[in-house]
């Protein structure tokens, strides 16, 4: 059972959104992604926390998404495309937020959810988007590499500098806190069923 929880929740989480970066269609996606990996890391991390009971499997769940997204990594770069192309999401200092939660609190699924859920939601936002910063133009190397099927809606668009002022950290940050409370109650709540 374990190794099934494991499986599909990472399985989901790494298709909940644009779950390996592409870097043109990174900054574009980075509230979506956001809001959709914040809520998928608190669910399936707290859910398989929980059924352990032991503080680190959180952390443990995140090791295992990251593999499995270096791999996806390796295989587009063994197609040809620069390492850039695809940036892999910083799952583990969150999960770690989460495990050091449930650690402090002895154990407290309770407060694992509210607080541990929230530190992911503020957290994962902004290590992202450091990790972002790191990487060439998204532009840049959208329009020299770009992949073969890209659905309209992925297509890049020229950044309009000055016409809006937009926080992709600070919404991605607050609508992920806001939101991966609840979900994660809600999966806490059917793990005791």
């Amino acid at each position: 059972f374990i190794v099934v929880v494991a499986v599909n929740s990472t399985l989901l989480t790494i298709n909940a959104g644009d779950y390996i970066f592409y870097t043109d269609w990174a900054w574009i996606s980075f509230v979506v992604f956001s809001i959709s990996q914040s809520t998928m890391l608190a669910v399936g991390a707290i859910y398989y926390m929980l059924f352990t009971g032991v503080p680190g499997t959180a952390t443990y769940y995140a090791t295992i998404m990251t593999i499995y997204t270096w791999v996806a990594k390796g295989a587009w770069f063994a197609l040809g495309y620069p390492m850039d192309f695809v940036t892999v999401p910083i799952w583990i200092p969150s999960a770690m937020l989460l495990d050091l939660t449930y650690w402090a609190t002895r154990r407290n699924k309770h407060a694992a959810i509210i607080i541990g859920g929230t530190l992911i939601g503020l957290s994962l936002p902004m290590f992202n988007m450091i990790n972002l910063l790191l990487i060439r133009d998204p532009l840049e190397v959208a329009f020299k590499y770009p992949r073969p099927t890209l659905p309209p809606y992925m297509t890049p668009i020229e950044p309009q500098v000055g016409k809006f002022y937009n926080s992709p950290v600070a919404l991605g940050s607050g609508a992920g806190a806001v939101l991966t409370v609840p979900i994660a109650a809600l999966g806490a709540k059917l793990n005791t069923w």
